[in-house]
């Protein structure tokens, strides 16, 4: 079988057929983790990369005063722990997971790093990836250190959209995302009643509508 297996369905490769990673699903038994538990911790040995496949998983630090800050939360399809690849040999932040029957399937560097000396197409991609998640985990940095609550989140609308908004036909933007509100005042660094009197304030001013795991961004 194609050892490419788990990158499958991987949302920015989908590099393979569906059968090999359903395959290789029936004769592997993937991590399973509660919801809260951690995958690993900060300064642990970085060895492996590791694929989502159900359920979610909080990446963050904690700061010099003790509070947590969220990196990223994903989702089923999505990688973390690449950095391991660029020669990190201890993690500079954690891994936890968010929901109860959150299924992982982890790869050792030695492995991967193998596979992609034999595929140039899946090295171009990783490397790929792992540049694009750089440049993106910098900017919500700044975000979080340099702008206030309402634009942080205005600016993070306009990063949903560009990941995940179908135009409709009215011109208006619909973004269906797998994020719950507490999940959003994680990535924002604000409380969940913040986010839902900016929400409120955004949609007063029919700059969008909300639903669960829907936004609808209106255009004038």
């Amino acid at each position: 079988m194609n050892k490419i297996w788990f990158l499958e369905d991987v949302n920015l490769f989908k590099i393979l057929c569906p059968h090999y990673y359903a395959d290789y699903k029936r004769s592997h038994e993937f991590g399973k983790y509660l919801k809260k538990e951690f995958i690993y911790f900060t300064d642990d040995s970085s060895t492996k990369v590791y694929l989502i496949d159900k359920g979610k998983v909080k990446i963050g630090y904690y700061n010099e005063s003790g509070d947590e800050v969220v990196k990223a939360i994903l989702s089923r399809g999505e990688i973390f722990g690449e950095k391991s690849i660029l020669g990190e040999t201890k993690h500079n932040d954690f891994a936890q997971s968010l929901t109860k029957d959150t299924s992982i399937c982890s790869m050792s560097v030695e492995e991967l790093q193998g596979l992609m000396l034999e595929n140039r197409r899946l090295s171009l991609k990783i490397y790929k990836f792992i540049g694009l998640r750089l440049r993106r985990l910098e900017r919500r940095l700044e975000i979080l250190l340099f702008k206030d609550a309402r634009t942080r989140l205005i600016e993070y609308l306009t990063e949903l959209e560009n990941e995940f908004g179908l135009k409709l036909a009215n011109g208006d933007v619909l973004i269906k995302h797998p994020y719950t509100q507490k999940d959003l005042a994680s990535l924002l660094g604000i409380s969940r009643p913040s986010l839902n009197i900016l929400l409120n304030n955004l949609k007063n001013e029919n700059y969008l509508d909300f639903h669960r795991n829907e936004f609808i961004i209106k255009k004038p």
